[in-house]
């Protein structure tokens, strides 16, 4: 493993910190509470946590423990439903309410720096995970924002700046529910009918230890591993009664790219996407889940006879560098848990078993499914603040590296083309640069074909975005297997983009200033680079 000297490191984030607090708003605060190591008097909280990110050895695969990094969490005031553990190594379930202020006391007892990122929170910048302002073993940072968003899930993660891949792997991911009165009112399923499932893959060694060993060409793919966990469980079969559950679904993997489907071809009846619930109900043959997106699904057991069990699988698909080439292999092993074991890695073309529901009990008593769910005003080219302008996120590569408008990430850069107007709404185009931003060579053409097949989830920071249009450039047998399972309404944080594929979106950018990133959330191409700066102010 390559050496890191946190030190140099440290010393050049708090040189970078103190450049920035002088020259951009909102790093005052930041500077003068010592980058938030101390609670601030004037925020009166609703809910307060202490979040621990430490190591700890956990059952996950019958024999040994494996050993991996952890959220632990205790609640230290607010309503108890605020926390909920799960069993594993994911971190506990943060249940929040729409207007709540939460402070969150963020302590690393990691023999390396962290960050914790609040995946679709609109947070300030000084409370949004940046990794500049990762903080060293026995540090503490005191987060402290109202929580703004609507009913949802959203998530937490590890944000460090080149180690976020093999953090976010070894455990430091939880999940986030947000509720309000709007969803109140819609009576949705609630308690043990409204179940969480964070879909991870993960690779063993024999003595059940996480293995993430990848090689450059592994890196530029992706890590993908040959044992699905959900909710940090292998063979996951969950109970169920003959009635309408709600699940909420987020895919926590580093890489790997989730056709969702159930065995027996039922339709899936989708209610939320990642920046809440919809409209009304969108009922798919299948829904494509990149990773850190979120759908919430509407399933009834209702009809189902005791007994009998429902599959929930990842469907085959083309259209990603599993079938384009390289060294991804197949011949995965059907059933649940542990796919082929091959070279650490799995193909995606091929189906996948996920969880298995089993149909323990009949009752008669059951929720309908609502016609309407929240109203939602949909964005269109008459609330953009700057018609004439589309901010471009071109997806490249020079000399093998993953780029973004030409660039790889810098800690503080930001261009032109990346400031934005506070309080503006933007439409931004996410598109393959076939030509390169800084002009490619002949040499890159082979890295460019691997990295123009391949598929990438852009992710941005601040406020949930819009979809305005997708458009496929290439149209191949290879989109058809994806197409219908896009959810293109409601509210997102995160945008799958096809090979060949372009996609306009509008995004709010309100409220606060500073840095946000946005960046490709196929982890090992953010750890390459793959990330850039918005400049809000």
């Amino acid at each position: 493993m390559t050496h890191i000297d946190y030190k140099r490191r440290q010393f050049l984030q708090y040189a970078t910190l103190g450049t920035l607090a002088a020259t951009l708003p909102g790093f005052a605060l930041a500077k003068n509470q010592g980058f938030n190591k101390a609670p601030n008097s004037s925020f009166k909280a609703d809910v307060e946590i202490a979040l621990t990110a430490q190591t700890a050895d956990v059952p996950i695969l019958a024999g040994a423990h494996t050993h991996v990094f952890k959220y632990t969490g205790k609640l230290l005031k607010g309503p108890q439903s605020a926390l909920k553990e799960l069993p594993g190594y994911l971190g506990p379930i943060l249940n929040f309410e729409q207007g709540q202020k939460v402070r969150i006391y963020f302590y690393n007892q990691l023999p390396e720096p962290c960050v914790t990122h609040w995946h679709g929170m609109h947070v300030p910048q000084v409370m949004d995970g940046h990794p500049m302002y990762a903080i060293y073993q026995g540090e503490q940072y005191v987060y402290e924002f109202e929580v703004k968003n609507p009913a949802g899930t959203n998530w937490y993660h590890s944000h460090t700046h080149e180690l976020t891949a093999t953090q976010v792997y070894q455990g430091l991911a939880g999940l986030i529910t947000i509720s309000d009165e709007a969803e109140r009112k819609l009576d949705l399923p609630s308690g043990e009918f409204d179940l969480p499932l964070v879909i991870q893959d993960r690779s063993f060694t024999n003595g059940n230890q996480l293995r993430y060993m990848l090689n450059r060409h592994q890196r530029m793919r992706g890590f993908l591993g040959d044992t699905i966990l959900v909710n940090g469980q292998e063979n996951s079969t969950i109970p169920v009664k003959t009635r309408a559950y709600r699940l909420r679904i987020l895919n926590g993997s580093n890489s790997r790219i989730y056709k969702l489907g159930w065995e027996d071809g039922t339709p899936m009846t989708a209610i939320g996407t990642d920046g809440g619930l919809l409209e009304k109900p969108e009922t798919l043959p299948y829904i494509m889940l990149a990773p850190a997106e979120r759908v919430e699904l509407w399933v009834d057991f209702s009809g189902r006879k005791p007994g009998s069990d429902l599959m929930l699988q990842s469907l085959a698909y083309q259209g990603s560098a599993a079938h384009m080439g390289g060294d991804m292999g197949g011949g995965m092993r059907q059933g649940m848990g542990r796919m082929g074991r091959m070279d650490g890695a799995s193909a995606q073309n091929e189906v996948i078993s996920i969880a298995k529901f089993h149909i323990t009990e009949q009752i008669s008593d059951s929720p309908k499914l609502p016609t309407e769910l929240v109203p939602m005003r949909r964005l269109t080219a008459q609330d953009i603040s700057s018609p004439d302008k589309t901010v471009p996120i071109a997806i490249g590569m020079r000399h093998m590296t993953f780029q973004l408008n030409g660039r790889t990430f810098d800690m503080q850069d930001h261009t032109e083309l990346e400031k934005i107007p506070v309080n503006s709404i933007q439409k931004i185009r996410i598109f393959h640069d076939n030509h390169g931003m800084g002009g490619g060579r002949r040499g890159d053409r082979g890295g460019m074909g691997m990295m123009m097949a391949m598929p990438h989830p852009i992710h941005l920071h601040g406020q949930q975005f819009q979809i305005l249009s997708r458009k496929q450039n290439n149209l191949s047998g290879a989109y058809e297997t994806v197409r219908d399972g896009f959810i293109n309404n409601g509210w997102k944080d995160t945008v799958l983009v096809m090979p060949g594929e372009e996609i306009e979106i509008i995004k709010p950018f309100k409220d606060y200033t500073g840095l946000f990133l946005y960046h490709c959330h196929n982890l090992e191409h953010e750890d390459m680079g793959m990330m850039r700066n918005f400049f809000v102010s």
